[in-house]
């Protein structure tokens, strides 16, 4: 299923999201569906939050960007419950 995306300025955006379980409720329905919102909108990662829930997962894939970093080939992941734990100055502009 695709879901409408929300972008920034959004309510839910701005909310703090929840820490999830393996039993979260439909789980691997709702990353199928994300990674089928995140191909439907031409992009390379999508979060939980940006179709309204706000729980701590996203997904990502990277190969779209393989031809300028080779690192991305096959780079398709899901996060889940992810934390930053360094942070660094060095910044990247996507579109």
């Amino acid at each position: 299923m695709i879901f409408p995306i929300n972008i920034i300025g959004t309510p839910v955006l701005r909310n703090k999201t929840a820490d999830i379980d393996k039993d979260y409720k439909d789980l691997p329905k709702l990353i199928k569906n994300l990674f089928e919102t995140m191909y439907a909108s031409e992009g390379v990662g999508l979060a939980a939050a940006q179709i309204g829930k706000s729980i701590n997962l996203f997904v990502i894939d990277a190969s779209p960007m393989a031809d300028e970093d080779p690192d991305c080939e096959g780079f398709k992941k899901v996060f889940i419950n992810a934390r930053i734990i360094e942070k660094k100055r060095r910044r990247c502009n996507y579109e």
